[in-house]
């Protein structure tokens, strides 16, 4: 009676998720391949890799931090039957837990498909690397295939609970980066789903293509600026910092829920003062009190800089990604 129970529990789950979790679905035919993607990047990514042969759920909502996320036992039960989970492990404890305990050997971490940047409290960051492209990154860690990056990352990743993780997980806001994620989802969905290999490597290839054009508008956008200093509301921007030469500065650290101290705001003011930073960058899913009282006090501007965890209110993340670039340009005075 209890496994005739525990049948019935998993058929009800099965029919509520597919009426809606309050999650985001790509809504593709029924019996194509399923895919979970835990975030809203990962979501795009994965939707245009799979293209039609594909059926993605996103287990964050959208307007909602991802990092916030809880799963419903709905969503863990989907995570049973998914073919594959596309995640960054340590951003969501809650989506590291379900893939670990009922997706061990289905798991997709984006972040083992590049070289991560530490996670720092938003001081400025000199970075050496920032002429490489993704493929360099992955490169420097043997084949490329991210397996030495899967062991690394296994200590690095331990977010349990909330705590801080110790790399950057924002890899999307490097297109160059993301485009090398599309290139190895597209593998692993061609593994994982032989019968329609072709044409995930070939869609694989056509959005690294985008990505890698997108890449090129913006490193021109940004190559004659007057100033290379963003100030931002939470240290979500070292990879696209990272790639355009710029420095970040930001009021917190990685965790957009973390209070900043006093005295970092005092050094985030001075160093707006002596940068000459016209330009305080908020967020739309983080409270702009906080920017909004720097800007004040060294009399900038405020303007939202996008770090795109969440579905847009307009278009999609390569529309966003240009009006992150439009609100560079002007913030730091480019020609």
């Amino acid at each position: 009676m209890h496994t005739a129970g525990a049948l019935a529990l998993m058929t009800v789950l099965a029919t509520t998720a597919a009426c809606g979790s309050g999650s985001a679905d790509s809504g593709k035919a029924e019996g194509a391949f399923g895919v979970s993607a835990a975030m809203y990047p990962l979501q795009w990514l994965t939707e245009r890799v799979g293209g039609p042969d594909i059926a993605v759920t996103g287990l964050a909502k959208p307007g909602v931090e991802p990092h916030d996320l809880e799963l419903s036992p709905i969503q863990v039960a989907r995570l049973e039957e998914t073919g594959l989970v596309v995640y960054i492990r340590g951003v969501q404890p809650a989506v590291d837990e379900a893939v670990e305990q009922h997706a061990a050997d289905r798991g997709f971490d984006a972040a083992t498909a590049v070289r991560t940047l530490p996670a720092t409290a938003g001081d400025e960051h000199a970075h050496e690397h920032a002429g490489e492209t993704g493929e360099e990154h992955a490169g420097e860690h043997g084949d490329g295939t991210g397996e030495e990056h899967a062991g690394e990352h296994g200590d690095e990743h331990a977010g349990e609970g909330g705590s801080p993780i110790s790399y950057d997980p924002h890899i999307w806001l490097d297109p160059s980066r993301f485009a090398t994620v599309a290139t190895k989802l597209g593998e692993r969905l061609a593994a994982a789903d032989p019968a329609h290999a072709q044409g995930y490597r070939e869609r694989a290839a056509k959005v690294a293509a985008e990505l890698t054009a997108l890449d090129g508008e913006m490193t021109r956008g940004l190559r004659t600026c007057a100033s290379n200093a963003i100030v931002t509301s939470h240290a979500a921007f070292a990879y696209l910092a990272d790639r355009y030469r710029l420095r970040q500065i930001g009021v917190s650290g990685v965790n957009p829920d973390a209070e900043p101290a006093p005295a970092r705001l005092a050094q985030v003011a001075e160093v707006a003062r002596r940068e000459k930073v016209t330009t305080i960058f908020t967020e739309s899913l983080v409270s702009p009190k906080v920017a909004e009282v720097l800007a004040s006090e060294v009399g900038a501007k405020t303007a939202v800089l996008d770090p795109i965890e969440s579905r847009p209110a307009s278009g999609d993340y390569t529309s966003a990604m240009r009006r992150n670039l439009t609100a560079l340009q002007a913030a730091l005075r480019c020609a």
